[in-house]
């Protein structure tokens, strides 16, 4: 398969799991994360189906398009890892949906990040909040959830939250 063929898969894959993950939360109250910017295409694509939810980036350098950046309140610059915990002073137990896209293509580094991420969603998390990610996020109190039809096994993950509000 072609690089571009994968990019068009896991783009494709991405975005049938945010939109199932956006109709799963529908009536439930509560705030998105998104763990990463990048060129902002995620974000874009999260307010254009969850258009009145408060969304909360998390990025090191904001390097997005213009028209992809987020409000300056609603966006922590930093260290991923430090402004998680800087957020549950203020968004403790609010976040019914986190997209996580770290991936950096170094598979090692990236179950390392993707652990100290975990160890740092659960006092954001509400109960049956929905995680969506690129890798696998390990929390015991997540029940990995099937992809939606199309999208192969191991893609993206899906996982609703089961533990209690704001609580490791």
């Amino acid at each position: 398969m072609s690089r571009l063929d994968s990019v068009i898969r896991r783009l494709t894959a991405q975005r049938a799991c945010l939109d199932q993950a956006a109709r799963h939360i529908a009536d439930r109250d509560g705030v998105v994360l998104e763990l990463g910017l990048g060129n902002g295409r995620t974000f874009d694509h999260l307010r254009t189906i969850l258009p009145d939810r408060a969304i909360y980036v998390f990025e090191r350098e904001v390097r997005a398009h213009p028209d992809c950046i987020p409000a300056e309140e609603r966006l922590f610059l930093g260290d991923v890892l430090e402004t998680l915990e800087r957020a549950a002073e203020t968004l403790a137990g609010r976040a019914i949906l986190v997209h996580s896209d770290i991936g950096t293509g170094d598979s090692a580094r990236n179950a390392m990040l993707a652990g100290d991420i975990a160890e740092r969603l659960p006092p954001l998390l509400a109960p049956g909040a929905m995680l969506v990610s690129d890798q696998m996020l390990p929390l015991d109190a997540a029940v990995p959830l099937d992809p939606p039809e199309g999208v192969a096994p191991g893609r993206y993950q899906m996982a609703v939250w089961n533990g209690a509000q704001g609580r490791v």
